[in-house]
């Protein structure tokens, strides 16, 4: 009997411990509007692409890369446009056809979490995984500040994708003007 109290206790206070993470890094991010970091991002880990973000709830991205071809990745909520001086035209997708889609909600990334517990595989990120619409979703968050610091997914082409970001910015001013797709198109 006594080994069944004990068990219980252990098991009530894992679970409780679970929850509270749980909460604490939702009610973390409830209070975020905006995000703007540096990241690093591995496609299939064999190309690498650094850049920076501007990340505007809901479902709004800027992100500009540190290459030669001038690489912008843009959504204004609704599409996402990819461009850079490399392609002679521009790449546009629906935005609820790729898994960024989820990234950028961040009711529908609450939702998520409240379903499951964290993964406890990873030592130095509490990490969430979640499918959703046939997509793998893996959301990272630092054990410390509790902020967002990356994501894996699968990109519409099937490539396994994972960014990871660095030197963020938390609810920074943000014009909305700088999503509008109509900038970045050639």
């Amino acid at each position: 009997m006594r080994n069944y109290l004990i068990f219980f206790f252990i098991l009530f206070f894992n679970l409780k411990a679970h929850s509270s993470i749980n909460q604490e890094i939702i009610n973390h991010l409830e209070n975020i509007n905006s995000l703007e970091f540096k990241f690093i991002q591995k496609i299939d880990n064999n190309n690498i692409e650094k850049g920076e973000c501007i990340i505007l709830y809901p479902k709004k991205i800027l992100c500009k890369y540190y290459d030669i071809y001038n690489k912008i990745l843009v959504s204004n909520g609704k599409s996402l446009v990819i461009n850079s001086d490399k392609i002679k035209n521009y790449y546009r997708y629906p935005l609820d056809k790729t898994p960024l889609n989820f990234i950028l909600d961040k009711k529908f990334l609450v939702l998520k979490m409240k379903e499951v517990g964290y993964d406890k595989n990873y030592p130095f990120y509490y990490v969430f995984n979640f499918e959703y619409e046939n997509n793998l979703i893996k959301v990272f968050f630092d054990k410390e500040t509790l902020d967002l610091i990356g994501w894996e997914t699968k990109d519409i082409y099937q490539n396994l994708i994972q960014t990871f970001l660095s030197d963020i910015n938390i609810n920074i001013d943000v014009e909305e003007r700088i999503f509008s797709i109509q900038n970045y198109i050639n």
